[in-house]
């Protein structure tokens, strides 16, 4: 059985790879007799640990799944703390290094994907977790960019996630062989939200006929700008 000593002391480096052996065991039981079927205690003589040490490290059988999701978020929340420069490009480059991550370990994010996909429960756990990088991405971004639009903020970290998991999903599933480089590409055609310093007017330009009613105009610009017209008179 694997020393509690050892593992309480383990950090850094050591400690997630320790958490990701647990994670492998794992899932290669619920892969081979089912999740619900699967205990604890035979998670943790397949990992060489003991059920105390096992309740350390992890709540549940649903938190082990997703054990590296937490390494994961972690070392993505650390980049953006140091990083510089542009922070839309920061929130892309901390969602490139988690594909990155996720490529090197590979034959967990597979077998979890199909185990995930067969209880209903972890799919809602999934989804969860999804939210949780989108989260930290727009609260960077509202930090760092105050003055921008948060709809933009969020549309852009909603598309910037859900790039990631369609070619992540698509490696796991043996459709893509996509690396982190592909990546970066996709993520580079995403639309960025203009930053206008604060007070700033947001100025429109319009050319019309000189002999158009001046209540054509107004509807014109409604339609065009998706803003009530004021009343006008011709």
């Amino acid at each position: 059985m694997e020393n509690e000593e050892t593992v309480r002391r383990s950090g850094g480096g050591e400690l997630v790879r320790f958490r990701l052996g647990v994670v492998d065991e794992a899932l290669r039981l619920f892969a081979d007799q089912g999740y619900e079927a699967t205990s604890v205690d035979e998670i943790a003589e397949a990992a060489g640990i003991s059920r105390r040490t096992f309740f350390r490290q992890f709540r549940s059988k649903e938190d082990v799944i997703f054990a590296d999701h937490e390494a994961q978020l972690g070392a993505a929340q650390e980049f953006l703390q140091q990083a510089q420069g542009d922070p839309w490009e920061a929130v892309c480059e901390a969602t490139v290094q988690v594909f990155e991550r996720f490529t090197r370990w590979r034959d967990i994010a597979e077998r979890r994907y199909h185990v995930v996909r067969r209880v209903p429960a972890l799919r809602d756990r999934e989804i969860v977790t999804v939210f949780r990088y989108e989260r930290l991405f727009t609260d960077y971004l509202r930090e760092r960019l105050p003055d921008s639009s948060d709809l933009a903020r969020v549309q852009f970290t909603a598309a910037v996630t859900a790039t990631h998991n369609y070619l992540l999903r698509r490696m796991v599933r043996g459709e893509s062989a996509a690396g982190p480089a592909d990546l970066r590409a996709e993520l580079s055609t995403i639309p960025r939200g203009e930053q206008r310093p604060a007070g700033e007017e947001e100025l429109v330009l319009a050319v019309f006929r000189r002999d158009l009613p001046a209540r054509h105009i107004a509807e014109l610009l409604q339609q065009r700008l998706g803003r009530p017209a004021e009343t006008a008179s011709d």
